[in-house]
């Protein structure tokens, strides 16, 4: 048995997915003829309560696409520094859009309006213009926590007054959906756009979404284009994109159970300095002493358990659809063996 925990994007279709699929009508979605790709937009659109949508390949394309919707060249961008568009994109701020960033400290990925105001450059030649404003929900370097939603309305209030940009990397959203009483389309009220993955923990293939104004998107087909993003026959993808968020939203919450049951299982064992409090599907964990990540990533492949480093001593799992309790099972008799052998 192969338990693999390294990211919830490893996951495989399932066979109502598959057929959901094989059935879909297609066409060329670079001439906006493929209609499944037309109904994924729309639906997500709908979903989030704005005007349109845009189907790309990959979270990181939709979210650097976004960033060069919002500034021009020269511009800041104001984000946390554990940020996905900050740490995992590869520079494609400075690449893709030549803005700079202005990196924030906060809770585990969070941070508050006042926070956005005491970050924004005065209108003074020296400094760059403050254009945009980034959030991660949930927080991936944060161990998956989520953002109190008066909090982001905060936020929100505060880009309007000063006139910049707010966007969301809302990768793994779902899962701070799941375990909150607000709605897409309350998301859709406070920010400009908004990314949202298929592809990680509602177990597409392949895909993510930009969601924005109907001139956002119309400038972001633009963008995709130049980036090569734009695909023909991509419907089979969005088939899977739409029986995901039919059919995989609400199971989210399974995924949260594993991972805190996975949270209980560490937090006793010796080799474990700490985890981070788990709040959906991401657990992290430091490891103890000397311990170092390639011996310990090491030592849990021979017994087919999988995991990522996430730091100096930081271990990441992250539970999802292909993750079960039997697998869950079988983790905890991994764990506590590797326990007994470095106590002994």
């Amino acid at each position: 048995m192969i338990i693999d925990l390294r990211s919830d994007t490893v996951t495989r279709p399932t066979p109502g997915m598959l057929a959901a699929m094989h059935s879909a009508p297609v066409g060329d979605d670079v001439f906006n003829e493929d209609p499944t790709i037309i109904a994924l937009e729309e639906k997500a659109a709908t979903l989030f309560g704005m005007e349109a949508a845009i189907f790309c390949p990959s979270g990181t394309m939709t979210n650097q696409i976004a960033i060069k919707v919002h500034t021009q060249p020269g511009d800041e961008v104001i984000c946390h520094r554990l940020s996905h568009i900050y740490n995992y994109e590869g520079g494609g701020i400075a690449m893709n859009s030549g803005a700079s960033m202005r990196l924030i400290e906060g809770d585990r990925g969070r941070f508050t309006a006042r926070d956005v105001v005491s970050n924004i450059n005065p209108n003074d030649i020296h400094f760059p213009i403050t254009s945009m404003v980034g959030v991660e929900n949930t927080c991936n370097k944060g161990g998956g926590c989520y953002y109190d939603f008066a909090h982001l309305q905060a936020i929100g209030s505060a880009c309007k007054q000063h006139d910049l940009a707010l966007h969301l990397d809302g990768a793994r959203l779902f899962n701070a959906l799941v375990e909150t009483p607000e709605t897409a389309a309350n998301y859709g009220q406070v920010f400009d756009t908004i990314s949202i993955c298929l592809s990680k923990g509602l177990g597409a293939p392949v895909g993510s979404l930009l969601l924005g104004t109907a001139a956002h998107i119309q400038r972001a087909r633009r963008i995709r284009k130049v980036l090569g993003g734009g695909m023909r026959q991509a419907g089979y993808l969005a088939a899977a994109g739409i029986y995901a968020l039919d059919h995989h939203v609400d199971r989210l919450v399974e995924d949260h159970q594993r991972a805190k049951a996975m949270e209980s299982i560490l937090q006793p064992l010796p080799f474990v300095k700490q985890v981070l409090p788990v709040d959906t599907n991401i657990v992290v964990f430091e490891l103890a002493g000397d311990l170092t990540n390639e011996a310990f990533i090491g030592q849990l492949e021979t017994q087919g358990v999988k995991v990522v480093p996430f730091g100096p001593q930081t271990i990441r799992m992250t539970a999802h659809l292909d993750f079960d309790d039997d697998q869950l099972t079988a983790l905890e008799q991994v764990l506590k063996s590797y326990s007994l052998s470095t106590a002994g």
